[in-house]
């Protein structure tokens, strides 16, 4: 496969339950090397979309796959060079970390030990207790030890910081981008915007089945709403600030100007340029903002 070739390419995709349609036509593109965040509510269809990747699904209509393979068709193939930590977990009670990873290297043809010994440490995680005993957490942390113990050339992450408290969310992010760092290319499914923030490259945005916005952090962050303050030194020429396109609710107040932009800036630095500005206040938008602002328009 050539370098330049997507690793995950994703072209129409739509799964059927029955009369519902979970998903409904997504077209995507992951790159190698590089961290995809797929971000969706719960529902949205990011778990379908996955297990239609690993070929645990058979699409309704269009075409899934990975590596230039067809995951419908080669997906014992696919799963040989991912790793998968699946939003639910379901590991056996009655072995212990030690013994279940044990269990998943011979499988995989083997691992380092002392890799796993500076994963177990990094995730303070104690292998020695059997998985029975171990809290939600902890059961999350080893199923991520084993998504960073081997080599796999992309990793499928399905919602992976469920139950780790902010200092291993922390930890996790950093294994992340040491992985993207190594050459793997990191599929990270999630409904926490902050995580998919920090660590993503590019982005898309599940909606009832269908993606309704794809493209870099920076660029969905564009297009979220801005809080603009505008403090004149003279009066403020209210006209020409109302005639402004994008401004919702625009407020002039003595020599102060605040409103919403919900587009493009320029404008406003273009009419600000003619007249004298004492200060100017643009509030930041995050990804959280930009994402609610795909959801004002109530269910698709």
């Amino acid at each position: 496969m050539n370098a330049a070739d997507p690793v995950v390419q994703i072209d129409g995709l739509v799964k059927h339950y029955g009369k519902v349609e979970a998903v409904r036509g997504i077209d995507l593109k992951v790159a190698r090397g590089e961290v995809f965040g797929f971000l969706g509510p719960n529902g949205s269809g990011k778990s379908t979309t996955i297990r239609c990747l690993l070929g645990l699904l058979r699409p309704t209509a269009g075409r899934i796959g990975a590596f230039g393979l067809d995951a419908t068709r080669d997906g014992v193939a696919i799963r040989r060079r991912l790793t998968y930590v699946p939003g639910e977990l379901r590991l056996p009670d009655r072995l212990s970390g030690m013994d279940f990873v044990s269990s998943i290297g011979c499988l995989r043809g083997g691992f380092d030990p002392a890799r796993r010994d500076q994963l177990a440490e990094r995730l303070r995680l104690d292998l020695h207790r059997h998985l029975r005993d171990l809290s939600s957490g902890n059961r999350r942390k080893v199923a991520l030890l084993l998504a960073f113990l081997f080599d796999a050339e992309l990793l499928v992450l399905d919602e992976p910081t469920n139950g780790l408290d902010p200092l291993m969310q922390h930890e996790f992010l950093g294994m992340v981008r040491e992985a993207r760092s190594a050459g793997a290319t990191v599929f990270l499914s999630s409904h926490s915007l902050s995580e998919v923030q920090r660590a993503a490259d590019r982005v898309a945005v599940l909606r009832t089945g269908k993606v309704v916005a794809q493209g870099t952090v920076a660029e969905l962050r564009g297009r979220a709403r801005q809080r603009i303050e505008v403090w004149f030194e003279d009066d403020p020429p209210e006209a020409e600030l109302k005639a402004l396109p994008d401004m919702v609710n625009p407020i002039i107040d003595a020599h102060r100007f605040t409103a919403t932009l919900s587009g493009s800036i320029q404008p406003l630095i273009a009419l600000l340029a003619s007249h004298r500005v004492g200060s100017m206040l643009v509030e930041e938008p995050d990804l959280e903002e930009a994402f609610l602002d795909l959801y004002d328009g109530g269910p698709a």
